[in-house]
C-alpha cells in the first residue's frame, strides 16, 4: 500500500439548496457519476434536496453506491432520498456528522452554505488534531471557493492558521484531480499539540 489511502467511499458535504447558477447542480450530478464510474460509494445529508439531491441522483443513475445519513429532525423536512443503497437516520447533527466521517476514506465539498462549511471545518480541524489522515477537497465551482481560500491565507498571514494546516485541504475545478490526488495522499501532518 505504501501508505496511500485506499478510497472506498468519499463523503460529500453539499447544500440542501440548488445555489442559483444552474452549473452548481449539474456539477454535484457529474460529481455522483464520477464517483460511481470510479467504483467508488457516496457518503452523503441523505436528502433528496438541493445539491445533496443532486449528488445522490448522479450516482445513483450510474449504478454507483449511496449512504445517505440524516438526523432524526431534518428527515422529515429535508426529505430523506427515497432510492438510496442504504439510509442511516441519527439522533441528531453530531451523531451524523461522526457518522458520515466513520463511514468514508476522503471528503469533499461542494459549493454550499453554513452547513456545508461547518461539515469543511469540522473534519479540517479533526485532521489538523491528528484525529483523521484522510484527504479533503474542495470543488471549487465556478471560482466558488476562492473567498474562502483567501481567509484561509489570511489567517496563516495573522499566526492563527499554519501552513501545513492550510495545506490539509486541496482545491480544483475539476473533481477527477482532486480523486486523482486522494488516491495518492498521505497527511502531512504531526498532530498540532505535539511539539
Amino acid at each position: 500500500m505504501g501508505g496511500h489511502a485506499l478510497i472506498k467511499r468519499v463523503c460529500v458535504f453539499c447544500g440542501s439548496s440548488m445555489g442559483f447558477d444552474p452549473a452548481y447542480a449539474e456539477q454535484a450530478r457529474a460529481l455522483g457519476g464520477l464517483l460511481a464510474s470510479r467504483g467508488i460509494g457516496l457518503v452523503y445529508g441523505g436528502a433528496s434536496v438541493g445539491t445533496m439531491g443532486a449528488v445522490a441522483d448522479g450516482a445513483l443513475a450510474a449504478g454507483g453506491e449511496v449512504i445517505g445519513v440524516i438526523p432524526q429532525a431534518l428527515s422529515r423536512v429535508e426529505i430523506s432520498h427515497a432510492g438510496l443503497t442504504e439510509l442511516h437516520v441519527t439522533a441528531d447533527m453530531h451523531e451524523r456528522k461522526a457518522k458520515m466521517a466513520a463511514l468514508s476514506d476522503g471528503f469533499l465539498a461542494l459549493p454550499g452554505g453554513a452547513g456545508t462549511l461547518e461539515e469543511l471545518f469540522e473534519v479540517w480541524t479533526w485532521a489538523q488534531l491528528g484525529l483523521h489522515s484522510k484527504p479533503i477537497g474542495l470543488v471549487d465551482v465556478g471560482g466558488y471557493y476562492g473567498p474562502l481560500l483567501k481567509f484561509a491565507d489570511h489567517m496563516v498571514g495573522e499566526g492563527f492558521l499554519k501552513p501545513e494546516h492550510r495545506d490539509l485541504v486541496t482545491i480544483d475545478a475539476d473533481p477527477a484531480a482532486l480523486l486523482d490526488g486522494f488516491a495518492m495522499y498521505v497527511s502531512p501532518v504531526t498532530p498540532k499539540w505535539v511539539t
